[in-house]
């Protein structure tokens, strides 16, 4: 994943009349967002972000209610304006295109769902994936085509031609999937896809969702206030918080080394066992003065709950290899405080 598809750099948006004046007092006196609402009647939606995001990653922007992550989403295909900063997506200014050059972009490079996907209760479950290329004057025919293939991508064969209403909610954002994929795009943007639906259809979407994200390489900005569905489908993840993020990095990273007390508060109740692995919490070899003959090895991206499977029954630390030679171990101890979150 090292070709760069989206690159924001140093964005910022706040609405109001004084929103250039209210960004200065920000980078000057570093006053708060309910400070900026007070001294200038505008709202701080994005401050200073900057980021990356390659070829099929999908990048998480986690944050709640209010933190301004569906607002940096907008920025990415040009629903909202910023106030400062430039955006790029494969390659190109964003800011700098024209309203055709703009329109082309989101009609072929892009594909957006939403949490409430607003299908269209008259058409078939076909035509409503097909209309995109039906506003392009696609011929019906081949329309149609796409429209199979890709409700047959999100396991909807044999619902072709029933109504919204006849499918369940979770099947409902399926086709809304197959939609956003029926022009092929490259970037898709996801915010709160599954977040109104039951837990068990939720859990079933993200890991369907991220297996065909990782069939069809797309690049995904996915926009959630879970941290568990953000660790569940994220490569990296993106908190946020009034507007600012605090901390990018994988679910592992954020979770073993929170940046400051906010994100530690977000992280505190994430079970490490799956997540963490063994080369994040282990010691060097020289650091244990006794005989390790006899101890139990493990590979260095062992999760911690392989580890405790070895741990149980010996007194002696894990040897954790790396193809096949020793690159560390972890006591017991040192077992404990990773399943503490790397707590010291």
């Amino acid at each position: 994943m090292n070709e760069r598809v989206i690159k924001l750099d140093n964005v910022w948006k706040i609405f109001g009349e004084q929103s250039m004046a209210a960004m200065e007092a920000i980078k000057e006196r570093g006053i708060s967002k309910p400070e900026v609402l007070a001294e200038f009647s505008c709202v701080v939606g994005v401050q200073k972000a900057s980021f990356e995001v390659s070829k099929g990653e999908i990048f998480c922007i986690m944050g709640l209610s209010g933190s301004g992550k569906s607002t940096l989403v907008r920025h990415v295909n040009r629903l909202i304006e910023p106030t400062s900063g430039k955006i790029e997506v494969l390659g190109r200014d964003i800011g700098s295109l024209s309203n055709t050059e703009l329109r082309e972009v989101r009609a072929m490079q892009m594909g957006m769902v939403f949490q409430h996907m607003a299908l269209l209760p008259h058409r078939s479950v076909r035509d409503n994936v097909a209309y995109p290329l039906e506003i392009r004057n696609i011929p019906k025919s081949k329309r149609w085509a796409i429209s199979d293939h890709a409700l047959a991508l999100v396991d909807l064969v044999g619902y072709e031609d029933r109504l919204p209403r006849e499918l369940s909610g979770g099947m409902q954002q399926r086709v809304g999937i197959a939609r956003a994929l029926a022009s092929d795009p490259a970037i898709l943007l996801m915010d709160e896809p599954f977040s109104a639906l039951d837990p068990l259809i939720r859990l079933q979407l993200q890991d369907q969702f991220k297996a065909l994200v990782a069939q069809l390489q797309k690049t995904t900005l996915f926009i959630t206030h879970d941290l568990d569905e953000a660790i569940r489908i994220g490569h990296r993840i993106a908190i946020m918080k009034d507007g600012e993020i605090v901390q990018i990095g994988t679910a592992e990273e954020i979770v073993m080394n929170p940046a400051d007390e906010y994100v530690r508060e977000f992280v505190q109740g994430i079970s490490k066992l799956k997540l963490v692995k063994a080369h994040s919490i282990m010691e060097p070899i020289e650091s244990y003065q006794g005989n390790l003959e006899g101890a139990p090895v493990a590979d260095h991206k062992a999760d911690l709950d392989q580890i405790i499977d070895l741990a149980v029954n010996t007194d002696l630390p894990v040897i954790i290899t790396d193809g096949g030679v020793k690159v560390g171990l972890i006591t017991k101890p040192r077992l404990l405080r990773g399943i503490q979150g790397g707590k010291e």
